[in-house]
């Protein structure tokens, strides 16, 4: 799990693979690309177009780990599915957080 986000003296950083138009909006745990990097899943309703999806996922992010839509920022892959983004605040309080998020979603 900890290769998918890591502790930055801002926040955190978190290394996702954004699925669009996935039906609901939803944190869906980790997983493990084929190259061996882990990923956190998250699918949102919306299209990928004019930056809609991405939009979708930095208000998702902010509003699960309980911070502003601006203490959210892509980094890189604003066209990819595998996405960079940066989250401002306490880094061992959104690790938690998230942390809680992921362990949540990934029961059976």
């Amino acid at each position: 799990m900890s290769g998918a986000f890591t502790r930055t003296g801002e926040g955190l950083t978190l290394t996702v693979r954004l699925t669009p138009r996935g039906g609901r909006d939803a944190i869906e745990g980790v997983d493990e690309l084929a190259d061996g990097r882990a990923v956190i899943k998250v699918r949102v309703r919306a299209v990928p177009e004019d930056g809609a999806a991405n939009a979708a996922l930095t208000r998702l992010l902010a509003k699960s780990l309980g911070v502003a839509a601006s203490a959210v920022a892509l980094v890189s892959g604003h066209t990819a599915r595998i996405k960079i983004l940066t989250v401002a605040g306490d880094a061992a309080m959104l690790e938690a957080r998230l942390a809680a998020l992921i362990k949540h979603e990934d029961r059976p």
